[in-house]
């Protein structure tokens, strides 16, 4: 059967709190090959990982990340126990133990991302391919592109492979991240074709992880990292 990488989604979200430094923790006790974070930016231009846009599902805060400064945001507790870290935390606490695959969620969060990968790598012994920049938002995708044209993309759908791969194609961009759903073993087929890498979420169950490793995609992104 094909092997493919097993990548944490938040860290570990199917046991510990999502895109928190113990999620993290737990999907690297896993022996993960990866680990998948969301990052916005607050209102003292940290980059800071978290899902949402707004703390009212996770936290004890209310109305919009960006609003808040990091300062405001470290009073807040994720599920009542947990703290919202920076994307600098999450960089020095997995220091290359893994791939980190950094979801652009937010508006305006490409420059800041591209700013920190490019010191990891100049300052911490980095190299491009410990990182994937991947996300939804077309503009945030295009402006890592211009920025830095080294930085590996990924570009995330849950409506269309084949719409995914021609946008893949004008930023240079070789990974697609369909979500399991939309993949059957003809789109694979022509992915890998077209020279992509596929690496698909969110796949929870064994019979799904199963068929998506015989479909043959390169990554299976998991909130049970511990199945895969």
């Amino acid at each position: 059967m094909h092997s493919s990488l097993k990548i944490g989604h938040r860290g570990a979200l199917g046991h510990v709190s999502e895109n928190t430094m113990e999620s993290i923790k737990k999907a690297l006790e896993f022996g993960v090959d990866g680990i998948e974070i969301d990052v916005h930016t607050c209102a003292s231009g940290e980059l800071v990982v978290f899902h949402d846009f707004t703390l009212d599902r996770m936290t004890n805060g209310v109305g919009e990340v960006s609003k808040y400064s990091l300062l405001e945001l470290k009073e807040l507790k994720v599920d009542g126990k947990f703290s919202i870290p920076t994307l600098v935390e999450v960089l020095d606490f997995i220091d290359k133990k893994c791939l980190l695959n950094i979801e652009l969620k937010g508006k305006n969060t490409a420059k800041e991302a591209c700013r920190l990968i490019e010191w990891y790598i100049a300052n911490k012994n980095w190299t491009y391919k410990n990182f994937i920049v991947s996300s939804f938002q077309t503009h945030e995708l295009e402006h890592v592109f211009k920025t830095d044209k080294n930085i590996p993309l990924a570009v995330l759908t849950k409506a269309s492979m084949s719409e995914a791969i021609e946008f893949a194609q004008s930023i240079d961009a070789k990974i697609i991240h369909p979500n399991f759903a939309l993949l059957t073993t003809e789109n694979m087929r022509f992915a890998k074709s077209e020279g992509f890498s596929v690496n698909t979420w969110t796949v929870n169950d064994v019979k799904t992880i199963e068929r998506m490793k015989d479909y043959g995609v390169d990554g299976i992104i998991s909130d049970f990292p511990n199945r895969l």
